[in-house]
């Protein structure tokens, strides 16, 4: 009886707390928790002030670095700001790096600065280092390639494909037409096929490669990885140990491979600023509602925090995380004593294979056996369109269920994967799906996320929808509110049917060290 009172009694409080009209005007439902959730997301939105700091001022999140642990620190004291309890759990060491300036100029045969920077954990230079620049040698065999391999000393190489051009492929469609770009596709396919071979006679992985080369005494690596957009390149971890790897831009990377096949005897300077930090340990930050009727039964919101370096890191995954510390924020002033306890994960080391958010599981059981949903957020900026039971029979009614009571600008056009099939990796909800736990990817619009910011240099503030990331916000803190509120578990049944060869996935245990991880 007083739970009942009590929760009537925040009702009437909620119903007056929300008196000024909420943009949507299509609530199915009377409910005064959903229409302060809406209220506190649309109207007084946090999500732009969160992101711009994050993008802006803490920047890019590699696993095991300065920024990144700033960023937690950042976490840890926004919710306490907000009155929320919230904690770091280290699961383990990575390898520590600071990255300084990069510089890298052409000084032969005319001055330009490039473009380019060092890759993640590359060792540095100690002041300008100047050098010829040579195509990766060309064996016909490992043997004759192992003869080559003296050639490399005193130089940069280059050891990724030069790209025949970097204007995308839907302007040579539009402006080109179909046969000025069927040349160019065969031309592509010519250029790879070689380069591959070239590769292959290596007698070394892509893994091995840099590490032969910098044995060998080159000064450094060049790379690069076009992204197939105007002047975007994704970017990833060097390979090295002792000398810099760096990522050249598209047209400047082929600009240097031009001169070298041309004869023209391109020289360049590097000013590579890193300082390797040895072991340093890792966190993943959790934060935590406790359960007014079930503390031991759990809906947990999911995102993680830390990106690839190079960039600001904004919608991989800063908008996930925004989303999902947005929606704690609203759950916090509207739905304060929740039935079961709501946590949010805010993990690390996704970008090298879920490590946080699988260490995590790995170490609380009783998580996942009291799991009643997690909500995943990891791709972009669009709004969430698509959502996937992941394999789970049951769950689809759920959904349907509380999808019904939301207002239409959240739900229309969502679609649901229903019973769908449970994820592999890709994301962190994975981590949690292999132990057979309600656990959903909630998938956005792509906003060409895939081409012009996954894991690339213009993971920047600009490309951020704000409208969207709102909505979102609402939406997944209304998922949350009646997750919690929901008399019944959802249900652990997994499909039966699989496509063939394909099985319930395994979890994994995950790297506790950078040494331990097959990059």
């Amino acid at each position: 009886m007083i739970r009942l009172l009590t929760r009537a009694a925040l009702a009437c409080a909620l119903a007056l707390a929300v008196a000024a009209p909420a943009r949507a005007q299509t609530f199915p439902t009377d409910n005064p928790v959903l229409r302060h959730i809406w209220s506190l997301g649309e109207d007084s939105s946090q999500a732009e002030s969160l992101l711009q700091t994050l993008s802006d001022s803490i920047g890019p999140r590699l696993t095991g670095t300065p920024p990144q642990a700033s960023g937690e620190a950042w976490l840890l004291a926004r919710y306490a700001q907000w009155g929320i309890p919230a904690r770091k759990e280290q699961y383990g060491t990575w390898k520590g790096w600071r990255r300084g300036a990069t510089h890298i100029d052409l000084i032969a045969p005319r001055v330009r600065t490039l473009d380019g920077t060092m890759m993640a954990w590359s060792p540095g230079t100690k002041g300008n280092v100047d050098g010829d620049v040579m195509l990766l040698p060309q064996g016909s065999t490992a043997e004759e390639f192992a003869k080559l391999l003296p050639s490399v000393k005193g130089k940069f190489v280059m050891i990724s494909q030069p790209e025949p051009t970097c204007r995308p492929d839907s302007s040579w469609i539009h402006w080109g037409g179909p046969a000025m770009y069927d040349s160019l596709v065969a031309r592509r396919s010519a250029d790879s096929t070689s380069w591959a071979a070239r590769l292959t006679n290596t007698g070394a992985s892509a893994k091995e490669l840099p590490v032969k080369l910098e044995q060998a005494g080159a000064l450094g690596v060049l790379s690069a990885r076009w992204s197939r957009g105007w002047g975007v390149d994704k970017i990833f971890n060097a390979r090295t140990l002792a000398v810099p790897q760096l990522l050249l831009g598209c047209e400047d990377y082929s600009l240097v491979a031009r001169l070298v096949s041309h004869g023209q005897h391109p020289r360049i300077r590097v000013n590579a600023q890193a300082d390797m930090l040895g072991d340093v340990p890792v966190f993943n930050v959790v934060a935590e509602m406790k359960g007014s009727e079930k503390p031991n039964e759990y809906v947990m919101l999911s995102a993680h925090f830390d990106s690839w370096d190079g960039s600001s890191g904004s919608t991989d995954n800063g908008t996930g995380t925004a989303v999902m510390m947005e929606a704690m924020r609203i759950l916090k002033r509207a739905y304060p004593n929740p039935k079961r306890t709501i946590l949010i994960g805010d993990w690390s080391g996704e970008e090298e294979g879920l490590v946080g958010s699988k260490a995590f599981a790995a170490d609380h059981p009783e998580i996942i056996s009291g799991l009643q949903a997690l909500f995943n957020q990891d791709n972009g900026t669009g709004r969430i369109a698509h959502i996937s039971m992941q394999g789970f029979t049951g769950a689809g009614a759920f959904f349907a269920k509380w999808m019904a009571v939301l207002p239409s600008e959240l739900t229309k056009g969502v679609e649901m994967d229903n019973p769908g099939f449970p994820s592999g990796g890709g994301s962190d909800n994975a981590s949690f799906v292999c132990y057979g736990a309600p656990s959903f990817g909630l998938g956005s619009d792509p906003w060409d996320y895939g081409i012009y910011t996954w894991h690339t240099n213009r993971d920047t503030y600009d490309k951020v929808a704000f409208d969207n990331v709102r909505a979102n916000a609402v939406l997944v803190a209304s998922l949350a509110y009646l997750a919690s509120e929901d008399s019944a578990r959802v249900g652990r049944e997994r499909r039966v049917v699989m496509p063939a060869g394909r099985e319930w996935p395994a979890c994994t245990p995950p790297p506790r060290k950078f040494d331990d991880w097959t990059r």
